[in-house]
């Protein structure tokens, strides 16, 4: 449970806060300035001895717990025998076993390769390198309300200006954004959604011209946005007769966070190339592309890789972390999470009109507000802080809250968490 000893943040938070500014960038933000000093599965222990909720996991990064045992173990025992040796350079058993464990897990039964990186942006950054490579074709269509990253290109990928893209700019070109599926304004079915962005593509774009389609199955930093049923199958169907590639970005919806491994397996749909990332090590900096293996395969030897990618260290992470997804079958228990904070949150709403909406699938859950501004939700998460519960906010137009437990937060710690919130909600 909670426990807070001091005003949040405490004094030796404020301390190190004072230390920051003569030392940190101020370009990079913290959601919630306390300096944490130690975490267990669901909480967050801070400098000053205050015990926080996590309903953030990190930006849906610590699903297996913070620290997971099996991921310590696995970091442990790698690190005691080597820390890195790059794997362009004399390579190891943990990269291909990552590799294989990816290639049995994403959606399809086809044969694939995958590669390693490491962070999202990087893994998104190589997907569209190969999709060039592979097809020919220059052209990268991306969405409304989308978030691929922070490199310039994934800059360029990303819809949101501020904080993101303002002021750093050119992007790389050839970046094309059409309308998503946003069932909560647009009113379209799925079908009606696809056709009306494969529409957009054919007439700004042209087939022809497409080398991919890169997409979040549920639209993360855009507000937790899952699309009507029946857009993404069309979309991949229309990529599939065009010979454009369908990347799958589940940086943020991969490895157990919806219910299922990966968001794509909701309505069966089989990415040509899916990127992944946060969830993936156990807290570790680790992400892939894995894909079709004679698209993989194509690249030139040497077109891809880089010093850190697959470091030995994030892939003993890993394969800790993907082995507690199996042993304490991690889906259901974002299924279980769904069920619980669903119903919760959906009584609070009948008792506010503030509220347009409560959506998530899994352990990915968001209220989003009737108010277009961030201010509404700046209170709620505020409010929430104050109590010491985490929880992030999100949304184009900053208003939505966003719920990213642990997928092994006890049940008791979820239920607290859930009442500082509805308490927010309803003040």
């Amino acid at each position: 449970m909670t426990r807070l000893r001091t005003a949040i943040p405490g004094p030796k938070s404020l301390e190190l806060q004072a230390r920051r500014k003569d030392a940190v960038a101020a370009g990079v933000g913290s959601t919630l300035p306390v300096y944490i000093s130690s975490a267990d599965d669901g909480l967050l222990i801070d400098v000053d001895g205050n015990q926080l909720i996590d309903l953030g996991s990190g930006i849906a990064v610590t699903n297996v717990g913070n620290p997971a045992p099996a991921v310590a173990e696995a970091v442990h025992a790698q690190i005691d025998r080597f820390s890195h040796t790059c794997f362009m350079i004399t390579p190891y058993e943990g990269y291909l076993e990552v590799c294989e464990e990816l290639n049995a897990l994403t959606p399809g039964d086809h044969e694939k390769r995958s590669v390693l990186f490491n962070s999202g942006a990087e893994a998104v950054e190589n997907a569209v390198k190969i999709a060039r490579h592979v097809t020919g074709r220059q052209a990268v269509v991306v969405f409304d309300h989308g978030y691929h990253g922070r490199t310039n290109l994934t800059m360029a990928l990303t819809a949101k200006n501020m904080p993101y893209k303002h002021r750093f700019g050119p992007f790389a070109p050839e970046v094309y954004r059409v309308p998503a599926s946003y069932p909560l304004h647009d009113g379209l079915t799925g079908a009606e959604a696809a056709a009306r962005a494969i529409a957009a593509i054919e007439k700004q774009v042209g087939a022809d011209n497409t080398a991919a389609v890169v997409i979040e199955p549920i639209q993360g930093e855009g507000g937790f946005i899952a699309p009507a049923p029946g857009f993404l199958p069309a979309v991949a169907e229309w990529c599939r007769e065009r010979g454009v590639l369908f990347v799958a970005d589940e940086i943020q919806t991969g490895f157990c966070r919806t219910g299922s491994w990966f968001a794509s397996d909701h309505e069966g749909v089989v990415p040509d190339l899916i990127t992944t990332a946060k969830g993936i090590a156990g807290g570790l900096p680790l992400a892939a592309v894995t894909g079709r293996a004679e698209i993989m395969d194509a690249v030139h030897v040497g077109g891809l890789g880089g010093t850190y990618g697959g470091n030995p260290v994030a892939c003993a992470a890993a394969l800790g972390a993907i082995r507690t997804m199996r042993e304490r079958d991690l889906n259901a228990a974002a299924r279980r999470i769904e069920e619980t904070v669903l119903g919760r949150l959906r009584a609070v709403a009948e008792k506010t009109d503030s509220i347009a909406e409560i959506r998530g699938r899994g352990a990915m859950i968001a209220i989003e507000f009737t108010e277009r501004t961030p201010d509404v939700a700046a209170r709620v998460a505020k409010a929430c802080h104050d109590q010491g519960v985490v929880v992030l906010t999100c949304g184009t137009y900053g208003n939505v809250i966003r719920l990213l437990p642990p997928l092994v937060i006890p049940d008791d710690l979820l239920a607290e968490g859930l009442d500082v919130l509805e308490g927010a909600l309803l003040a």
